[in-house]
């Protein structure tokens, strides 16, 4: 085992589920969050069977179950049209086939649970008020420079800091994420208020000619998770800034009234410019490596950001333990086997934009036809590369 701890450069989803993934192998980590306090902003997040695989490895599986609404179908509607294209149900044949279920769950949630396994390990510490602003290293240690000036020297350093990740700018070098020109606009209402015809058990997303909705219940179906989306050509990346709903109804004055229905009963919306890269093969300097958003920041129409990033943990952590600490060999074996898959992910989270959630005239018509004509087992096949693999890469 390494003399010195692992730093790990954010506090996140994925920064605490490598740190436990690593301390459930031996190592020691210090996790160091720029934050005063550890937390999550946001709402919902869906999580599908391979998020589930990554919570049983790091041994939260059980509290993450416990914390999920399990809903009954993914449910695509046209937004023009107010009809239903498809209904995929996630019952038993899916969780079968799966091994694991699909669920949504309110973000500050799960990231509760990963941090409460994270405080009663005695290999993990956690410091807020600590962002790591650059690193250097010798070939025998890798030392950071903290906000407030401060050093610190591990032997590692693993970049979990998001989607403009200081590390990544020092291993990658790159330009600035790419604006998708996507804006999103998030609310959380209590059940009451969602109109009652749609007050539905599902993931449901309305999709319209360069617009969506998607809504589905949170904590324990006590509220509705509001999502909704449109491309106006945004070209500065913004994040959680407060909108009126007025703004919000601008990308959505073309589609059915029951939908927009939905906009009406939201409040207290935040918008969201969203922004990705394109896939990235190098994720590792000497000691210094690459991990979830920092790695591979994706748009969200495969909502799979945070279980990507649960799956590099369990990668990351596994050939550590398999390369017994040597870095080289776990660093270039964990890029290996997930730069291939984070970069399908993607690429296909832009497709599935495009082609799935905003297309419209015949593109649209050609969707509704070969989604709403296929079969249970047929949606089951087009996303079995993603749901049907662990972190570990291995088909189940």
């Amino acid at each position: 085992m390494p003399d010195r701890p692992i730093l790990i450069a954010g506090g996140g989803i994925g920064g605490l589920a490598a740190a436990l993934g690593l301390a459930r192998k031996g190592f020691r980590s210090i996790v160091l969050e720029q934050a005063p306090a550890l937390g999550e902003i946001g709402a919902g997040i869906q999580i599908g069977p391979n998020a589930f695989h990554a919570f049983d490895y790091l041994g939260v599986g059980d509290a993450a179950r416990a914390k999920a609404v399990y809903i009954d179908h993914l449910v695509l509607m046209d937004a023009v049209r107010d009809e239903r294209i498809a209904a995929i149900p996630l019952d038993e044949p899916f969780r079968r086939r799966f091994k694991n279920p699909y669920a949504v769950v309110h973000r500050a949630d799960l990231h509760m649970v990963l941090l409460d396994a994270c405080r009663t390990s005695d290999l993990i510490e956690l410091r807020t008020s600590s962002s790591v602003e650059r690193y250097e290293q010798d070939g025998a240690s890798i030392t950071v420079t903290l906000g407030d000036g401060g050093r610190l020297t591990g032997s590692a350093l693993i970049g979990a800091d998001g989607l403009r990740s200081k590390v990544r700018a020092q291993v990658v070098g790159d330009a600035q994420p790419r604006v998708s020109g996507h804006t999103t606009f998030r609310s959380v209402i209590p059940t009451e208020q969602m109109p009652e015809d749609l007050r539905w058990n599902a993931a449901t997303l309305w999709a319209g000619p360069k617009c969506h909705i998607v809504h589905y219940p949170l904590k324990g179906g006590k509220v509705f998770n509001l999502v909704v989306t449109c491309h106006n050509d945004a070209a500065e990346a913004v994040a959680g800034v407060p909108v009126t709903r007025e703004v919000v109804y601008e990308g959505f004055g073309h589609i059915a009234d029951r939908p927009k229905r939905i906009i009406e009963r939201g409040e207290n919306w935040k918008l969201w410019v969203l922004c990705d890269r394109d896939p990235t093969p190098g994720w590792v300097d000497g000691r210094a490596v690459l991990l979830g958003d920092a790695a591979h920041p994706m748009l969200q129409y495969l909502a799979q950001g945070a279980c990507m990033a649960l799956e590099d943990a369990v990668n990351l952590s596994h050939h550590m333990a398999e390369a017994e600490g040597d870095l080289d060999a776990a660093f270039a074996a964990y890029n290996r086997d997930r730069f291939a898959r984070t970069g399908r992910v993607q690429l296909n989270s832009r497709l599935m934009g495009e082609y799935v959630y905003h297309p419209a005239g015949g593109q649209a018509a050609l969707r509704n036809a070969v989604l709403g004509n296929s079969s249970r087992e047929q949606h089951y096949d087009r996303v079995a590369w993603l749901y049907g693999v662990t972190g570990l890469g291995a088909a189940i």
